[in-house]
Parts: C-alpha cells; sequence; structure tokens
C-alpha cells in the first residue's frame, strides 16, 4: 500500500515521521505517526509498540505531548500511534459531539447504519495497520506491544484480549475499563453497535473479556492518576476489571498515582516507565 510521508523531523537521533495512506478499512485516508529510533540505521530489525489515543485526538497529541522519543531512542523501540477514527467522510451527525463520532472511534467494527461502512478501527488497528507496518518498516516480526490512553486505554485492552498471543505486552493509561457501565461508554455502544441486549457489547469490553479470556498469560498493567476527574464522575472504572481479574486469574497490576490528573502533563511523567516495561517483555 502506497504511504505519503506528510512529515519527518529528526529528534533524539531518530526521526518522528507522520504518513498518510488510503484506508480499505476505513474508507478514507488515515495518517499515522512513526518514530524511527537511530537503531533502524544498523539495518536491525526492531521491535514495535504501539500507542492508541484518547477522546478528540490526532495522531499529533502523542507525538506532540508525551515526550516518548526520548525513551525510544535510548532502548531502541519503534513507535506507532494511529488517528482516532475516520476523518472527512462527513456522515451526518458525525461532528455533533466529541464523545462520538469523529475523534471518537472506540476502536471497534460498527454494525449499525450510517457507521457500520467506515467506523472499523478495530480492523484497522489489527490487521491494515499492522500489514503497513510489516511490509514497510524494519520491524521484528511478531515482536509488538500495545498501550494507549482513556478510550485509547480501552482500545489497547480489547485489541489484546480479544487476540492472544497478537501483543506481547499491553499497558493503559486512565483506560475506559468497563464501557458497558459508564456514560461514554453506553452512548458510543449504542450508536455503533445498537442495544445492549442485541448489540454483543461484552465483545468490546475488557472487563467482560477478562472473564472469557483463554490464551497464553498476559499481565494487564493499568495506571490511573488519583486526581483524574473522570475517574470520580465513573466513567473509567478500574475497579471493575481488577476484580474481574482477581475473579479469573488474569494478572492485573493497578498503579494509583496520587495527584495526578487526566492529562498530557500525567503520561509525560511516566511514559517512560511504560515504554520500558514493554521493552523488557519484547525482548525476553
Amino acid at each position: 500500500m502506497a504511504l505519503t510521508e506528510v512529515s519527518s523531523n529528526k529528534v533524539f537521533g531518530g526521526y518522528q515521521k507522520v504518513y498518510s495512506h488510503d484506508s480499505k478499512e476505513v474508507g478514507c485516508s488515515m495518517k499515522f505517526g512513526i518514530y524511527l529510533p537511530p537503531q533502524v540505521e544498523q539495518n536491525k530489525k526492531l521491535p514495535v509498540i504501539y500507542w492508541l489515543s484518547g477522546l478528540t485526538c490526532t495522531e499529533a497529541n502523542f507525538i506532540e505531548k508525551a515526550g516518548a522519543q526520548r525513551y525510544a531512542s535510548v532502548l531502541g523501540v519503534i513507535i506507532i500511534n494511529p488517528d482516532t477514527s475516520p476523518r472527512g467522510l462527513n456522515i451526518p451527525g458525525d461532528s455533533d459531539a466529541y464523545d462520538f463520532g469523529v475523534g471518537a472511534g472506540f476502536y471497534l467494527n460498527a454494525t449499525q447504519e450510517p457507521w457500520k461502512n467506515n467506523y472499523k478501527m478495530y480492523n484497522y488497528i489489527t490487521v491494515e495497520l499492522q500489514n503497513i507496518i510489516n511490509s514497510n518498516f524494519e520491524v521484528a516480526e511478531g515482536k509488538q506491544s500495545i498501550m494507549g490512553h482513556s478510550m485509547g486505554g480501552h482500545g489497547a485492552l480489547i485489541c489484546a484480549l480479544k487476540n492472544p498471543g497478537l501483543y506481547k505486552s499491553i499497558s493503559a493509561f486512565s483506560p475506559i475499563c468497563n464501557p458497558s457501565e459508564c456514560a461514554w461508554g453506553i452512548k458510543a455502544f449504542t450508536g455503533y453497535l445498537g442495544p445492549k441486549e442485541t448489540g454483543s457489547w461484552s465483545d468490546w469490553d475488557a472487563t467482560e473479556l477478562v472473564k472469557k479470556y483463554n490464551g497464553p498469560p498476559i499481565e494487564l498493567l493499568i495506571d490511573q492518576g488519583l486526581d483524574d476527574k473522570f475517574l470520580s464522575e465513573k466513567q473509567l472504572l478500574p475497579e471493575n476489571l481488577i476484580e474481574a481479574c482477581k475473579a479469573t486469574g488474569v494478572p492485573a497490576v493497578l498503579k494509583k498515582r496520587e495527584g495526578y490528573n487526566h492529562s498530557y502533563f500525567y503520561i509525560a511523567s511516566f511514559i517512560g516507565e511504560h515504554i520500558k516495561y514493554h521493552v523488557d517483555a519484547l525482548l525476553k
């Protein structure tokens, strides 16, 4: 598939690039960021970490705010960060709210009109984008991990739980852990999947997926700022996921960060710790 380089900036010895391409899965032009650390110049096949961003974000937020390049440069890992939804389709109602439609794809495959032909971010992340990366860049076969934030944390969790063995490790900052039970998730799932009784919501909810997980052991690393207003507003519900993990024996760690909120200031404070966690798993 043809890629168009949108931008390239040298940073910490490597290159932060953005590419665009025509996506068959979502039916529009999509962008993704890729950080290529200096080790690529040694013709090494490097491990990959995918980052999924949250509501309202594009590929730019993580690139500009997380500070991940410094750590990826030292540890020799490629980081991929896609956009959060299709864009430019002008589907009626797709830009009416920040938490549904553009910027809010929720990393699922929609089944309802008018969304089902384009809002297939799950297929885009786990199949199409992965094939693009594997075909165009020097990546180590089978050496990939996934992480994300908020809606993207939800996306990282479900991508890993629905594809046992695909990712070597998983972590999430302030993820939407039980979307079937929070306002954000109920709105998105109703619109994209239909009523709860008929919409297979449990197939896209990490707390429900944990209950039926049957694959290689994988630890869920959940990072949560305790001053996060969305935690107190019951949008994130990490306790539900941790309880489900305990009940089913899926390993999980919940790191509680005193004084931190939902912002990229919080992410930047601990992104190095997460990248190291993933690289340790990828190099085993």
